[in-house]
Order: C-alpha cells, then sequence, then structure tokens
C-alpha cells in the first residue's frame, strides 16, 4: 500500500479500481486531475467466478487501505474494471455482482461516491491508453486472450476469450500446453527434437536418469519420460499448463526451432483474433497483458504482423489507469 494524501487536501477525490481474477487494486486521485495520491490491493475480483459476499470483502479491503478515513466523505465517484463483467448490459449478471458488490463495500466504509461506474477490466484498460479512448479495438494476451472492439467505451464485439478448453489461442496458457505438446511427440517420436523436453521434465520433477544429458534418447528413456510427464501433468488444474510458457521464450532466444515455431504460431493466431474484428487502416489497438509488454516475447512478432493491416498497438500496464478516468467522466456526468 502506498498513500501521498495528507489532510491538507481539499479537493474531491474519485477511485478506480482495477478487479482482475488474481488481485483487486485500487488507485485514489484527485477528482480534478486524476493525480494517484494512494493505493492499495486486495483479493480476486472476478464478478462471476468470486461469490459477492468474498468479492465485497476483496473490494472493502482495497478500499480501506486506499481512502483514509477521514477522506472518505470526499469521494465523489468510484468506477470499477472488473474481469467477468461488461459495462455493455446493465442485466448481465458480472454487472449485476460486480456493482451489487461494490455499493456494499463503500457502504460499509460509509464511502458516499454519488455516481458508481461498473465496466470490465478489459475495458478498463482501453481507456488507460493516453487521451481515454472512447473507441477502437483492445487486445489482451496473458494467461488468456480475448480481442474486443470498444465503442463509446463499451464493448460492443468479443474475438475468442473463450477459455483454456475451447479457446484462448495464442495465450500464454496456448503456449504453455504447445510446449508440453511439442515435449511429448518429441518423446513418442512424432515431433523434432527440442530442447523443450528437457526443461519440461525438469519443471515436472522427471528423475535426471530420465534425461539423457547427451540427447541420446533411448525408447527406454522415451517410455520413462512419458510415464512420468503424463501424471504429473493430470495431477494439476489445467490452467496451470501456462506456467510453461516463459520455457518456450527461453528455448527460442537459444534457437530452438520448436520453440520459436510455437512463438510464431502464437503470433499469428493473435493476429487472426484481431483481423475477425475487421480493423480500419489506423485504428487504434490497445494491448494489455504480459506477452504483450515492453519486455513481452509477442510485441515485435505481434507489432510486424499488424502492421502490414496497417495497425499499431498501444499498451498500457493494467486498467488502473482508466478506471480512475472513468470515475471522473462519471464525475463530470459523462455516462457513456
Amino acid at each position: 500500500m502506498s498513500n501521498d494524501l495528507n489532510q491538507e487536501f481539499v479537493g474531491d477525490l474519485v477511485v478506480g479500481l482495477d478487479a482482475g481474477g488474481t488481485r483487486t487494486r485500487a488507485v485514489l486521485a484527485a477528482a480534478e486531475d486524476g493525480r494517484s495520491l494512494g493505493e492499495g490491493a486486495a483479493g480476486p475480483g472476478n464478478a462471476l467466478t468470486v461469490p459477492v459476499p468474498r468479492l465485497t470483502d476483496h473490494l472493502a479491503e482495497a478500499l480501506a487501505l486506499t481512502v483514509p478515513e477521514w477522506a472518505r466523505a470526499r469521494v465523489v465517484a468510484v468506477a470499477g474494471g472488473f474481469a467477468g463483467a461488461t459495462a455493455a448490459s446493465t442485466e448481465e449478471p458480472g454487472h449485476v455482482n460486480a456493482r451489487t458488490a461494490l455499493t456494499a463495500a463503500l457502504n460499509r466504509l460509509g464511502i458516499p461516491a454519488d455516481r458508481i461506474r461498473v465496466c470490465s477490466d478489459i475495458e478498463a484498460a482501453f481507456a488507460s491508453a493516453p487521451g481515454t479512448p472512447a473507441d477502437g479495438l483492445a487486445l489482451v494476451a496473458g494467461t488468456g486472450a480475448v480481442a474486443l472492439r470498444i465503442t463509446d467505451r463499451r464493448s460492443t464485439a468479443t474475438v475468442d476469450g473463450d477459455g483454456w478448453l475451447l479457446g484462448d489461442d495464442g495465450s500464454g496458457f496456448w503456449i504453455g500446453r504447445s510446449a508440453v505438446r511439442a515435449a511429448l511427440r518429441m518423446a513418442d517420436g512424432r515431433g523434432a527434437e527440442t530442447a523443450l523436453a528437457g526443461s519440461v521434465g525438469q519443471a515436472l520433477g522427471v528423475p535426471d536418469e530420465v534425461l539423457p544429458g547427451n540427447g541420446d534418447w533411448s525408447r527406454a528413456h522415451r517410455e520413462a519420460y512419458r510415464m512420468h510427464v503424463l501424471p504429473a501433468v493430470m495431477a494439476e488444474l489445467p490452467i496451470r499448463l501456462a506456467r510453461f510458457a516463459p520455457l518456450v521464450v527461453e528455448a527460442a532466444g537459444e534457437k530452438d526451432t520448436v520453440a520459436q515455431q510455437i512463438l510464431d504460431e502464437a503470433a499469428d493466431q493473435l493476429t487472426d483474433t484481431v483481423r475477425a474484428l475487421k480493423p480500419g487502416p489506423g485504428e487504434r489497438i490497445v494491448a494489455t497483458g504480459g506477452l504483450l509488454g515492453p519486455e513481452g516475447p509477442l510485441t515485435n512478432p505481434l507489432t510486424a504482423r499488424l502492421h502490414t493491416l496497417g495497425l499499431t498497438l498501444d499498451w498500457v500496464p493494467d486498467g488502473c489507469r482508466g478506471a480512475v478516468a472513468l470515475a471522473r467522466l462519471a464525475h463530470d456526468g459523462d455516462t457513456r
């Protein structure tokens, strides 16, 4: 937690929330200019998967860490970007859950915000771009992957985001699963030689004697490898496959052909996801997620592919800045 607010501050305040699947972040800011004055964090904030009472607790905890008691009466607007919610419909379950929990959390803390705004975490991330854009495209590529068309600050079209079982093509999960698939295909003789077999095996605790250091994989090594890897993978939640994505990045950096092909295909998948939104030349794409940041492994290949469509990426770290901007707009009467 950090807080630069002191009791000499006399202006109105707003709060922006970025409530994702892992944690909920809150930022306190000056309503006049959006200057950040404090922040805090608490547990997960997915409005569809976190029960409303627990979501209320997480929001209240983040808000309590962010807004000092003496300043709570000065909060005039709150905007929250929630995983599992959207601004497109006030009646969809995620939006209802998020608004219910946020209202209860504010009431619990005595924060009398006149205006409350709920949107998706992706809509908030889109608003985090310079100038707080109202229209354009948003792309998320982290553990999952999804692209949205944003119109009047609301999602109007969605491509992918269908979860690990049915979609999220080009995501960290997709890359991690591809790593394990490549390792198993090499082990049973269907796939090309790849360093991923060794790194995946080590990550899953395959004994050293099963991983030949000289790369000489006998049939006995291959069978033993599969007997260790398959049960280890099946014992975990499927989404945990995303943790192997960094192994692909590392192997690609060492010129492993299979790993390079996986990253290239991931970039192709994300390009197809954006293309499905039928973007116009020069249209803005705001991107977020670990695969597309300044050090993201897909930033350069995806940027090159989108350039052929006349598009450029505008990366933001999260939706906190956008949520603050949306809260300021709500305070000014902009309900878009």
